[in-house]
């Protein structure tokens, strides 16, 4: 079995809608053959807990706008660290760096095949290291030292 147009519908819409709030590390798997319950799941995450919601906001929003698809569930909200939203055909994974390095959810579904992106939803990947680089060279130069 493989995922459906309409999930992949969803999956592209909330993708882009990810991309357009400057998510990070943005992947999508489809796993209706490991799955009965959802078809795909799509991954991405963000820096601190605000951005972790903003995303979430615009991905429901969009896809209730664009395809008339609402969560009949969302979990996670208060920390904003990760919050899952399911829409049945997929399941939408929005974590906070951190939690994402941790949990490490690419591991878990690793063999299942990935599913394509828009292309703003690609050129997200390697923005988590990227990110962390930058932040590291900021906090070592405020404390003096060298950055290499």
């Amino acid at each position: 079995m493989t995922a459906t147009d309409r999930s992949l519908e969803l999956v592209n819409t909330a993708a882009q809608a990810a991309a357009d709030k400057l998510a990070h590390d943005i992947i999508a798997y489809d796993v209706s053959d490991v799955l009965s319950i959802t078809d795909a799941f799509l991954l991405a995450s963000a820096p601190n807990d605000r951005q972790v919601k903003s995303i979430v906001d615009e991905i429901e929003e969009r896809l209730n706008k664009e395809l008339g698809a609402k969560p009949v569930r969302r979990e996670g909200d208060r920390e904003a660290r990760w919050v899952l939203l399911d829409y049945v055909d997929i399941v939408v994974h929005v974590q906070h760096s951190e939690e994402r390095v941790f949990y490490a959810l690419e591991r878990l579904w690793k063999d299942c095949p990935e599913l394509d992106l828009p292309e703003d939803a690609k050129a997200t990947r390697g923005k988590a290291a990227e990110h962390a680089e930058l932040q590291a060279a900021e906090e070592a130069a405020e404390l003096g030292g060298e950055w290499r």
